[in-house]
């Protein structure tokens, strides 16, 4: 099989799949010199936008070619150009897979995934395709009766500390557009989309360069992974929560203390996988009582920042922007300081929301969502500066959860409860003066905005930094520091501030053998991708510590 890349395509072409393999195939018939007969298929593999020159924005393309079984591929290679050698290449057919179910051996007790988000989903999918029949916990709700909850909670400010923006099936990310680009390169990257379109998602994920799925597919999608789960033996159970881990005499796992439904229980487990997302401080604050090894880690603090989706198509697209092949333009920025820091966006949803991400009483936070079409009227982004280490006093690990709640408890009061969100307007923050309301960009934060300043509610070198980058950010994109662009704050959540050191090849626990930290929550992930592929990685390891066993 041949991959050939850097094939132009006009947005004239279209964008579709169809249109997309139309042009890939007639560049594979003029690039390899055979004849139509000689190619079995051609798959689209990838397709991004090139922006670069504004009067030809463009698509390009890479496409597997497969060829029909008579045709030489060696003597088609070796009568490639110059040129169009650099283009293409032959790759392996084969997709990474989930393991096969074992066969020999017997654990004493089934695996415990705690978590429905990416990670734990992937996890436990993992685990239930080798034929483990894992258990699978989630704190929050499934995700019909959590988009109810979260639709409440906007509505009238009634928070579910159990079933928000933060817990419930498929975590954090089934309110965050679904965004599944990443910057690492994982062949298990494959799988995870193979898996989600396999689930509902749409087809175009598996070669869109910026992939996502949308807010309002994902909960179909996780609730899809739920039912493969179960169908291969595994069990769910919502409404639980994990309230203590047991540990023998030797500091081994040997159980979970469970809080559900029923009332409490506890059950014997040997081997479980910790996904439990980065916001279940009450977790992390039961592994620091237990002597389990916590370590701090670098996190980021900042705002939702608003503009108009279309002022931002046109800084990006010029000329062709609103064409229908195009959709909402994403931007991703980072601007570096003189003084070492960086302000850089993270989480862009195009024509997206604000979103209220609380989850704790009496804090607020934010978070940033969009559904598949992308067709709201505002982009947001967050707009973050890391907190390292060395910003936080003292040597507890737990320090930043610390910073975390005491600045969205500020932002809470900042405004005037019931979780409505402080908000500024970008040239009164550049100017240091309070806004008194909206320009011609009305923020989406769903339980309204109190406007004025937010400089007390952050970090003063986050403030700081925000105040030095947003104009270095304008000259990026042009209007980016438009004074009408709405702050929203605070944007606290977007990774852990933690790490739950593991040892790198077994993914166990370093302090407590039977505990395998996984996903975002540990600190070993950072989006959709990161985490699914982090569970699949867990979950393999765990497979192959039991010697290749399964469940009597």
């Amino acid at each position: 099989m041949l991959e050939i890349s850097q094939i132009s395509c006009r947005l004239a072409d279209g964008g579709d799949e169809r249109s997309c393999i139309e042009v890939c195939t007639r560049e594979a018939l003029g690039i390899l010199r055979c004849r139509r007969a000689d190619i079995e298929r051609v798959e689209l593999r990838r397709k991004s936008i090139d922006a670069r020159k504004k009067s030809n924005v463009h698509f390009t393309l890479s496409a597997l070619v497969h060829l029909a079984s008579e045709v030489d591929e060696a003597d088609l290679l070796s009568r490639l150009s110059d040129r169009d050698r650099k283009r293409v290449r032959a790759v392996d057919a084969d997709d990474p897979s989930f393991p096969a179910p074992v066969q020999d051996g017997m654990l004493e007790h089934r695996p415990v995934v705690v978590g429905a988000g990416c990670a734990g989903l992937f996890a436990a999918l993992t685990l239930a395709e080798a034929g483990l029949r894992p258990i699978l916990l989630e704190r929050g709700d499934d995700a019909t009766r959590r988009t109810e909850a979260v639709g409440h909670f906007n509505a009238t400010g009634a928070l579910d500390t159990e079933s928000n923006i933060q817990f419930g099936l498929g975590g954090a990310g089934t309110f965050s557009d679904g965004k599944l680009n990443t910057g690492t390169k994982n062949p298990l990257h494959r799988l995870v989309l193979k898996t989600l379109v396999e689930a509902g998602a749409p087809r175009d994920i598996l070669w869109d360069a910026k992939p996502h799925i949308g807010s309002d597919i994902l909960p179909d999608v996780v609730t899809n992974l739920i039912a493969r789960i179960e169908r291969l033996g595994g069990t769910v159970r919502f409404r639980t929560h994990v309230s203590d881990l047991l540990l023998d005499d030797e500091g081994v796992v040997s159980g979970l203390i469970l809080d559900g439904p029923d009332g409490r229980e506890t059950i014997a487990a040997t081997h479980v996988v910790l996904a439990c997302g980065h916001s279940a401080r009450d977790v992390f604050e039961m592994l620091a009582d237990l002597g389990i090894t916590l370590q701090r880690k670098t996190f980021a603090m900042g705002v939702r920042i608003e503009h108009l989706q279309a002022d931002i198509d046109r800084t990006l697209y010029g000329s062709a922007a609103g064409h229908p092949a195009l959709g909402a333009a994403p931007y991703s920025l980072v601007a570096h300081l003189p003084n070492g820091r960086s302000v850089f966006s993270f989480c862009m949803c195009p024509g997206g929301e604000v979103v209220a991400a609380a989850s704790e009483q009496g804090g607020v936070v934010t978070n940033g969502a969009s559904m598949h079409a992308r067709d709201g009227r505002n982009a947001n982004a967050a707009l973050l500066v890391n907190i390292t280490p060395e910003d936080l006093p003292g040597n507890d690990p737990l320090e930043g959860v610390r910073l975390q709640r005491a600045c969205e408890q500020a932002a809470f009061r900042a405004g005037g409860g019931e979780y409505r969100a402080p908000a500024q307007l970008v040239g009164d923050f550049l100017a240091q003066r309070p806004s008194t309301g909206p320009g011609r960009i009305e923020p989406t934060y769903p339980r309204g905005v109190t406007w004025g300043t937010i400089d007390d509610v952050l970090p003063s070198h986050v403030v700081d930094a925000l105040r030095e980058g947003i104009p270095l950010l304008g000259r990026k994109i042009r209007g980016y520091n438009d004074p009408e662009a709405v702050l929203t704050a605070i944007e606290s959540r977007s990774s852990s501030p933690i790490t739950i050191l593991r040892d790198r090849q077994t993914c166990i626990s370093v302090s407590t053998p039977g505990l395998y930290p996984c996903g975002e929550g540990a600190g070993y992930a950072g989006g959709i991708m990161s985490a699914a592929t982090d569970g699949i990685r867990c979950a393999q390891s765990l497979v192959t510590s039991t010697g290749d066993a399964h469940i009597r």
